[in-house]
């Protein structure tokens, strides 16, 4: 044990990425999620690197006013010395790490000089890129200096340990070993570039993955300067990590290296003491989605609410990457299987997605409104007939009921009859919520599928094209509440190297669906053998073509649809009680053993 703490004292781990203090996608829930771990282990020894934006860090950074005589401070005030925008301090989120961000548009002046070294070196081209490229450009080269400023000081003192994250941060990894600067590298690419590209351009993706050129796919996307900081960071790095199993194949072929080990993602698992905690937020956050449903569809027509049920997909929009086409075949097929077997059953699926749109569908607002002015007429009358049925009862000699109508005034009777009137309505209730700036693939596929929310249809579609947050004015929920209040979350992706979002169901005790070709999917079935029986479904879409993958989901569906509500309550129960698999105190060891590795391979 002395040993070990030991060596602690003697190592210092810096963990760069864009998404440090940045939120941008899932990178940025990676590491602020790792964070509380990581301080746990490093303590002092641990600092995160990012890139420095005013309107971002106003609400996530806490600057250290006076620089503190460490090796951090010190390699900090060298760089503003240098006329570098360094800023330090603390990012505020759980485990309060220290953080050192690169003000970027400070330095933008040095790009050229930058990219003629790049080219020089590296013999990486830069010309005619994008803004935001040029930005990680000089991130990298930012990051690159400090490094080099720190280790200069402090090689002889103490291990120094880099982890660094995607294509981003890379730019000038290959700078710091081309150098023999004395740090131990570690790179852990989350998704290739390419492979992004190609799995939602090139059908049988995966079948043809050995095939492909590299370098001739990334000129054909545009994407050249990305890729080979990608292929350069990979290849210089002493360890390369991947997410999953699914994309270390893609690092074989895309990156020219395999992965030395996967590192799995996790999340900051907060489990309730009780086990009836989760269940009861479960019911009550389904109660907020029952009023959006009751606005959204009682003016056309209405369905028994104690027989729904609520499923949901999210995420980025990627049509078929995401899955979001096989979901809405198995949605098709099992609309009609419900339909033919007489199902009392409703289901409501939600897909919530970033469009562009104008605006909320006035209709929908509008049937939202009145439904609030219906809630508070109605509470009117109860209240009203409640205090007169009291006195009456208290005063009457006989012991009948009263007749009710005769203790509501007519002001109220007329102003429910209109209520009703302005909310009923003969339109079929909106499948999207908000107006569009164009079709998209999902709208298209409900309107050929007829999917579109007729009476008949047990499976109702209600597309969200924006992110769920607690300002919202249809739900007034945010994502985690309103994940909570559904019955299950839906994600047969064809393209995804781990997927958070099937994650964050289990750990909020809501079963998923998945796929094997997700990493999350493709983990879980190496690590458990009833996944099933345990609230997560894999539809397997390694072996089976579209029409089998969307037979399996659409089985999967209907049987979900069929269980009884205490079959379901034991599902949830057992989903959750899994979810500490997947805290960073138990998955953090793969990064510790990477870093390890690396500190080894550094050594002459």
């Amino acid at each position: 044990m002395e040993n070990i703490d030991k060596k602690q004292k003697n190592t210092i781990l810096f963990e760069t990425a864009w998404e440090v203090c940045n939120q941008v996608g899932g990178i940025y829930t990676v590491i602020r999620t790792k964070v509380p771990a990581m301080v746990e282990k490093w303590g002092e020894g641990y600092y995160l690197l990012g890139p420095y934006f005013p309107q971002r860090a106003l609400s996530e950074f806490e600057p250290i006013e006076e620089l503190d005589d460490t090796a951090a401070g010190r390699t900090v005030a060298a760089m503003r010395e240098m006329g570098y925008g360094v800023h330090y301090g603390y990012w505020l989120v759980t485990g309060k790490p220290r953080v050192i961000l690169f003000d970027v548009m400070s330095s933008m002046d040095r790009l050229d000089e930058i990219k003629f070294r790049l080219w020089e070196e590296q013999r990486i081209s830069t010309i005619n890129t994008e803004d935001l490229v040029n930005q990680t450009i000089v991130f990298g080269e930012m990051l690159r200096v400090y490094l080099t400023e720190f280790a200069a000081e402090n090689a002889k003192k103490a291990d120094i340990a880099v982890q660094f994250h995607e294509w981003m941060s890379s730019s000038g990894l290959p700078g710091l070993r081309q150098a023999n600067v004395k740090i131990a590298i570690t790179f852990t690419t989350h998704a290739t570039m390419l492979g992004r590209y190609l799995a939602q351009n090139v059908e049988g993706f995966y079948n043809k993955l050995p095939f492909f050129d590299w370098e001739h796919e990334a000129r054909h996307y545009g994407i050249v300067t990305q890729a080979a900081f990608e292929r350069q960071a990979a290849q210089n790095a002493h360890v390369l990590t991947t997410v999953s199993d699914v994309t270390a194949r893609e690092c074989e072929v895309f990156l020219g290296r395999i992965p030395d080990l996967v590192t799995p993602n996790g999340l900051n698992v907060m489990r309730f003491q009780a086990v009836h905690e989760f269940q009861n937020l479960h019911l009550k956050y389904k109660e907020k989605i029952h009023e959006f449903v009751l606005g959204h569809f009682f003016p056309s027509y209405s369905f028994d609410l104690d027989n729904t049920l609520y499923l949901f997909t999210s995420g980025r929009y990627e049509f078929s990457n995401k899955g979001y086409d096989l979901t809405l075949e198995a949605l098709a097929r099992l609309n009609w299987r419900l339909i033919q077997t007489g199902s009392e059953m409703t289901v409501v699926m939600f897909i919530i997605t970033k469009q562009p749109y104008f605006s909320i569908n006035p209709d929908v607002l509008h049937s939202r409104a009145v439904l609030d002015e219906l809630h508070e007429t109605t509470t009117a009358i109860e209240k009203q007939v409640g205090e007169k049925l009291f006195l009456a009862t208290a005063a009457g000699t006989d012991h009948k009921m009263p007749d009710l109508n005769q203790f509501v005034d007519e002001y109220w009777r007329l102003r429910l009859r209109r209520t009703i009137q302005s909310w009923k309505t003969d339109e079929l209730p909106a499948f999207v919520t908000h107006d569009l700036k164009q079709e998209d693939g999902i709208t298209d596929f409900c309107r050929k599928a007829n999917l579109v929310n007729n009476e008949r249809d047990r499976v109702k579609i209600v597309y969200h094209p924006d992110f769920v947050s607690s300002t919202n004015p249809l739900f007034g929920l945010d994502y985690g509440q309103f994940v909570r209040g559904c019955h299950l979350g839906v994600f047969p992706s064809y393209y995804e190297p781990w997927g958070y979002t099937p994650l964050e169901c289990v750990v909020r005790g809501v079963p998923t669906v998945t796929s094997d070709l997700s990493g999350f999917g493709d983990y879980i079935m190496q690590i458990m053998r009833d996944y099933e029986n345990r609230g997560i479904y894999v539809i397997n879409r390694k072996t089976q073509n579209y029409s089998q993958a969307a037979d399996q989901m659409a089985d999967i569906l209907f049987k979900f649809v069929k269980m009884n509500r205490r079959d379901r309550i034991m599902q949830r129960n057992r989903v959750e009680n899994i979810s500490d698999v997947f805290d960073w105190t138990n998955l953090r060891s793969y990064y510790d053993t990477a870093h390890d590795l690396a500190v080894k391979r550094k050594k002459p």
